[in-house]
């Protein structure tokens, strides 16, 4: 017999110290999903092949119908919510299970996609073995799957009866109706009845997982100044006028608060000349300069991200006070826009890790970690997150989300269902 490495050994040793066996109930549960992938292929499939761009609402409201149908299979009762005209959004999908046992779980999905009908359509498509593309396969309709199979698996064992579960689909993850305080009033709602969140962003393999998201707001800062001749610009009568006070601004930001961890802003449209005019609705302005005038107008407007409301508040007093220190003949002020709150670092949400941890080591898969918070953006979970632990990223996985081209790993896909599963397994014998 070859003889078997030191390392091997040791690392045998250790995943047989610290992770559980499987039980036989869920030996039986993967062993069901092996038996229906074709099936959760096809789901896939069958959502990929809808247009659901956030504003697509028939596309948005036909991708809801399809999962209404696939959630009463696993015996949730469905209702659609709809959102008002004056939003512009087709609404969510909400599937329940209301029993008393085990946690009170509110899984999240989404079925809109960055892909309106008006670009180019790509349907799912299988490259090979490993690999498929389509829109939105990956960001969310994989996610959706992973979670809707895991549900029908569990069902199907009889192991959901008296379960507390809500499943929420949002129709509009990727661009919110305005005001977010009417389209996600019922959204949030409903999170504060539970106990635990499982959001099934894109999967960053089966060895990582979101305890922490950043939030995003944005800001506008508007600077107006003196205007004349350009032969007199810097000096005490002229001033430096509008745009040189609004480089002044942007450069004292990188230079002040660019290192600090996981905080970031970004000027998205900068506009500025001797006659301008901007559009706040349609971020769009239009600006006619000569080189011989001094500017007396510029808006800039950005993004500013965060993983704590103490940091976003602290990030905007320095803003403030950088702001402030206004150049000789200029003025200067700027304004901020909550958008969605931070889902900040929690204890609980590393108990609800914890949990997923323990599934992977039994798996045979090794530990679980928190992934890096500055890696995501923000989403639907950053909602509720203050209302409930949690954790994101157990849904698909696969690269190039939000481009052309957008693929899931077929590969990894099968395993991911089994974790969410058995994660909710777990979840739904533990008592309160």
């Amino acid at each position: 017999m070859r003889k078997i490495p030191a390392f091997v050994l040791a690392l045998l040793l250790c995943q047989k110290i610290f992770s559980q066996p499987l039980t036989d109930t869920e030996k039986k549960i993967i062993t069901y999903i092996n038996l229906h992938l074709k099936d959760a292929e096809q789901m896939l499939i069958n959502s990929v092949n809808i247009n659901s761009g956030t504003l697509n609402k028939a596309g948005v409201k036909k991708v809801g119908d399809l999962f209404a149908n696939e959630f009463q299979k696993a015996g949730f009762a469905t209702e659609w919510v709809s959102l008002p005209d004056s939003l512009n959004r087709a609404g969510h999908l909400v599937a329940t299970r209301k029993g008393k046992k085990g946690k009170k779980l509110f899984i999240i999905g989404h079925l809109d996609t960055v892909f309106e009908p008006d670009m180019p359509f790509a349907p799912y498509t299988k490259l090979n073995d490993s690999t498929a593309t389509g829109q939105g396969v990956n960001d969310m309709k994989g996610g959706d799957v992973v979670a809707i199979m895991a549900l029908q698996a569990l069902h199907s064992m009889g192991l959901l009866d008296d379960a507390q579960i809500t499943a929420y689909f949002t129709g509009d993850e990727e661009k919110a109706g305005q005001p977010t305080s009417i389209s996600r009033k019922d959204f949030i709602e409903r999170a504060k009845a539970s106990e635990i969140a499982l959001a099934f962003e894109g999967a960053n393999g089966l060895n990582t997982v979101a305890t922490a998201r950043r939030g995003s707001s944005g800001w506008k800062l508007h600077v107006t100044a003196k205007t004349g001749h350009s032969s007199g610009v810097f000096s005490s009568g002229a001033g430096y006028g509008a745009i040189y006070e609004a480089a002044r601004i942007l450069n004292s930001f990188r230079e002040e608060l660019s290192t600090e961890k996981y905080l970031t802003f970004n000027p998205g449209l900068i506009i500025g000349g001797s006659d301008m005019q901007y559009d706040d609705k349609k971020s769009k302005g239009e600006a006619i300069g000569k080189t011989n005038i001094i500017s007396p107008e510029v808006v800039v407007t950005g993004d500013l991200r965060f993983l704590t409301e103490a940091q976003k508040e602290a990030a905007r007093e320095k803003m403030r006070a950088i702001v402030a220190k206004n150049l000789n003949g200029s003025k200067a002020g700027i304004s901020f826009q909550d958008g969605i709150p931070a889902m900040e670092p929690t204890d609980g949400n590393n108990k609800v890790m914890a949990v997923l941890d323990g599934v992977t080591q039994s798996m045979g898969f090794g530990p679980t970690k928190a992934g890096d918070p500055g890696s995501r953006g923000a989403g639907d979970i950053s909602y509720v997150a203050k209302y409930t632990d949690g954790i994101d990223g157990l849904g698909a996985s696969g690269r190039g989300a939000h481009a052309p081209g957008e693929t899931i790993n077929l590969k990894e896909f099968p395993f991911l269902i089994q974790r969410a599963a058995l994660l909710i397994y777990r979840l739904t014998r533990t008592q309160p």
